[in-house]
């Protein structure tokens, strides 16, 4: 059953979207083929009833049954990090019956079922066959598309234990290999068959799955990408460990590295790159792996400021008590909002204060108060980034 959404969009064009299946072998009944399609809205909750009958009349003529009274086996549709929860899993229940305080293996993490959230995130006791779940209580952020399944804690901490002893092999021989990145463009020249390491980092595993898979079809006869890690959070001083002996380069969708790992990335030399549009990012590796690279606008980061107490006032909005940790705070630069390594929110400074008086900028430890525009949900333990727009050559290495 195929579901066409935003139907409800002045440019929608449902009828391009059925053609372009024909591409990939879906062939829907309008067609002649045997493939349902709904025309749906989620925003606008149209087709959404005609969606659900479709589905049931396919699993009628298809016999799909499963057995509920079994070990749960499912597979994750999205996974992330939650600084107060830990790592979250949505799991889509195939077969059994999940409940809270079973034990699970799931790609190279066991665990042991703490919660369970519906998709209103209230809690519930037991998800059967067909029923999605976010699941609390693994030992870490397993990749989409995983497979989970309820095993004894012993037999799912032997599995989780030997995948990652090969993952740990695979990336040992990784840094192995001692591709310096330097080399790339006279590999790429001699006509030597070229590999351009990258590190992915993400605010969701559904990004980082799909700037990998972007990413991994860019490769050529001549030179190929290889991902030789990918995650979910902030970037960190692990992964610019990592990036050092495999001379890769760091790309960030939607996250940010902490100064730790900037200061080091400085210091060993690692390239990171960040985004917020996977388009940006399969562009820029497209025109490096071309040999095509253009001057670009790239951020500097000028200064941080750490937020310690808010105050909503009448008529003008939130204003972030800070203490300026790093830098500079610039009054005419850009303002970039960050929440446990995830960007929330990217715009210009409306006011920023020395007490009461407005100032143009306040040095490192400093106090002061700062006003994001057009933008009031600031939280305590937020972190303002700082930072300027340049234009500088494009490179990787």
């Amino acid at each position: 059953v195929v579901a066409i959404n935003k139907v409800d969009l002045p440019a929608a064009n449902p009828g391009k979207v059925k053609q372009e299946l024909l591409q990939h072998d879906v062939t829907v009944e309008e067609f002649g083929g045997d493939v349902l399609n709904a025309e749906i809205s989620a925003k606008q909750n149209t087709g959404i009833d005609e969606l659900l009958e479709k589905i049931l009349l396919q699993a009628e003529m298809l016999e799909l049954k499963a057995n509920p009274d079994r070990d749960a086996v499912g597979a994750v549709i999205e996974s992330r990090l939650d600084v107060g929860k830990g790592p979250i899993i949505t799991v889509l229940v195939q077969s059994g019956t999940l409940r809270v305080g079973d034990s699970f293996i799931c790609g190279l993490f066991d665990g042991r079922v703490r919660a369970m959230l519906d998709e209103r995130g209230k809690p519930v006791e037991e998800a059967g066959p067909g029923v999605p779940v976010q699941v609390l209580g693994a030992a870490g952020v397993p990749q989409a598309g995983e497979g989970f399944a309820v095993r004894s804690a012993e037999m799912a901490a032997e599995i989780a234990g030997n995948r990652q002893r090969l993952e740990r092999e695979k990336q040992l021989r990784i840094k192995e290999r001692g591709f310096k990145l330097g080399d790339f463009s006279q590999l790429l020249a001699s006509g030597a068959v070229s590999t351009l390491p990258l590190i992915i980092k993400g605010d969701v595993d559904g990004s980082v799955q799909a700037l990998s898979d972007s990413l991994e079809q860019l490769g050529t006869d001549e030179v190929r990408v290889e991902i030789i890690h990918r995650g979910v959070g902030a970037i960190n001083e692990s992964d610019v460990i990592l990036a050092g002996p495999a001379n890769a380069v760091i790309m960030g969708f939607r996250v940010r590295p902490d100064a730790n790992a900037r200061n080091l990335a400085e210091r060993e030399g690692v390239d990171i790159h960040v985004f917020d549009v996977i388009y940006e990012a399969v562009d820029q590796v497209r025109a490096a792996l071309e040999g095509m690279l253009a001057p670009e606008r790239r951020e500097k980061v000028v200064g941080a400021a750490e937020v310690r107490e808010i105050f909503k006032i009448q008529k003008v909005g939130t204003i972030a008590g800070c203490h300026v940790t790093e830098g500079t705070i610039q009054r005419k630069a850009k303002a970039r909002l960050i929440r446990d390594g995830i960007v929330v929110y990217d715009g210009e400074f409306s006011s920023l204060k020395r007490f009461k008086d407005d100032v143009k900028e306040v040095r490192d430890g400093l106090e002061c108060g700062i006003g994001i525009a057009n933008f009031n949900d600031v939280k305590v333990g937020d972190v303002i980034e700082c930072y300027q727009v340049e234009e500088v050559a494009r490179t990787l290495g």
